[in-house]
């Protein structure tokens, strides 16, 4: 059986199909195997009665290089978030915005007890900084935790639990900060020089976007291959088909990679859970984040947006969508691969107990859509993991990428995914001169 490819993607992620669209820009055939019923990986949405769904709460930093020059942002109509967040500090809420974006809130932040006076002045320092440094300057820095970088800034105690925990912990999904400074310093950069934003068909559309110009047979969907076999460049599923290619690329998450070789090493990862509700009211008006930045246990809500203030197509007429983020791991003794109804329905009770203490009776009204459970939401990228520059080849013929490859972020997927392309594409070239 001859090659019918020049290469065989595995996993139709953001990483996966941003290497499939530079290898067609150039030329080269290629086939996706997606075990799932639909392409995106984490990056998917659901359309469920008139509401968008999202996998996770996820947001799209404008300011992202490669996502800039990769995906056409005018077609996703991308809808902002105000910047700043609106944080509950156990009683009363707090509104912290970024003076430099919105002049007009330069007197509430002077007198917002979220932040000294001192932490106000680090906010601008750090700000400064990381706009005047590179990127290529911000990743090739040493690195530290989050906790320590914030710490040798001098941030209060305050300020770290009631903004940097909340905030910086739903982007990571830890709230202990135990991860990169690197990653913590691109993305307050990222936040910075652009906008935080959804596109109004929901985050899936970027996926669906990056694969608008594929052939119709170049990706087949509820196919989990089962093995690799680099020597032949050999595919076999699960149903026992196999496919030759010239190359082989691995685009799976860091566990999944492992399973294919033993080049790859898994990573641990951070999971999360996110529950969807709908209302007939919104529980505040603006397009914001919600933060819960109470210096002791008010319950397990780390963040809360009502995505139909930010983007109306979110929801049906007359209906809001509220997103709630829940940060850590399942109790023991729960099934890893699935939210247990018992425990599922005590979220949901605690969830709702604790937005009733912040909106009032109003939340009685909430009726639960739909809660997702993100086992390999984000893969750990703590300290010193960032400092050692993973290749895309791993040997002669096999290629891998991901966002665990490069750094865990939308950018990060998008970047792995071209570096896979382009090291595929050089030696195939070569391949063929000889």
């Amino acid at each position: 059986m001859e090659p019918i490819y020049d290469a065989i993607i595995v996993g139709s992620g953001l990483a996966g199909l941003s290497c499939a669209k530079r290898l067609a820009s150039q030329g080269f055939s290629f086939l996706i195997l997606e075990s799932s019923d639909a392409i995106g990986g984490r990056v998917r949405s659901d359309y469920i009665d008139g509401f968008i769904l999202d996998r996770g709460f996820q947001v799209l930093l404008t300011a992202y290089p490669e996502a800039a020059s990769t995906l056409d942002y005018e077609k996703l109509d991308l809808k902002p978030f105000l910047p700043g967040a609106l944080i509950n500090d156990g009683k009363y809420f707090i509104r912290l915005s970024d003076p430099f974006k919105e002049p007009a809130s330069f007197l509430s932040m002077m007198v917002s007890n979220i932040a000294s006076l001192a932490d106000k002045l680090r906010v601008a320092y750090l700000r400064q900084k990381v706009m005047s440094s590179t990127i290529e300057q911000i990743f090739s820095q040493p690195d530290k935790t989050i906790m320590q970088s914030l710490k040798d800034y001098g941030f209060s105690d305050n300020m770290i639990t009631r903004f940097f925990k909340p905030f910086f912990g739903g982007i990571t999904l830890d709230n202990t900060l135990s991860g990169s400074n690197r990653m913590f310093e691109f993305v307050y950069k990222m936040m910075a020089e652009g906008q935080v934003a959804i596109p109004s068909g929901g985050m899936g559309k970027i996926s669906q976007q990056l694969a608008s110009g594929f052939a119709k047979d170049s990706i087949r969907l509820s196919s989990r291959v089962a093995s690799i076999d680099p020597v032949k460049a050999q595919v076999t599923l699960a149903s026992g088909e196999s496919f030759l290619a010239r190359a082989i690329v691995i685009a799976t998450d860091s566990a999944s990679a492992s399973d294919l070789t033993n080049l790859v090493q898994p990573r641990p990862a951070k999971m999360a859970t996110c529950l969807y509700f709908a209302a007939d009211k919104a529980p505040i008006s603006e397009p914001v984040l919600v933060l819960n930045g109470a210096d002791k246990d008010t319950g397990p809500i780390n963040n809360l947006a009502v995505l139909t203030n930010v983007a109306k197509s979110y929801g049906p007429e007359g209906k809001h969508l509220i997103s709630v983020t829940v940060l850590g791991q399942l109790p023991a003794g729960h099934k890893s691969d699935e939210l247990e109804s018992s425990f599922e329905a005590q979220l949901i009770k605690d969830v709702l107990a604790q937005a009733k203490s912040w909106f009032g009776e109003q939340v009685d009204g909430w009726q639960h859509l739909k809660s997702y459970r993100i086992a390999n939401a984000l893969p750990d990228q703590s300290p010193p993991w960032l400092e050692t520059e993973r290749p895309t080849r791993l040997a002669d013929g096999l290629y891998v990428c991901g966002d665990f490859r490069e750094n865990a972020s939308i950018n990060g997927a998008l970047v792995s995914g071209r570096k896979a392309a382009e090291a595929l594409v050089a030696d195939l070239k070569v391949a063929t001169c000889k």
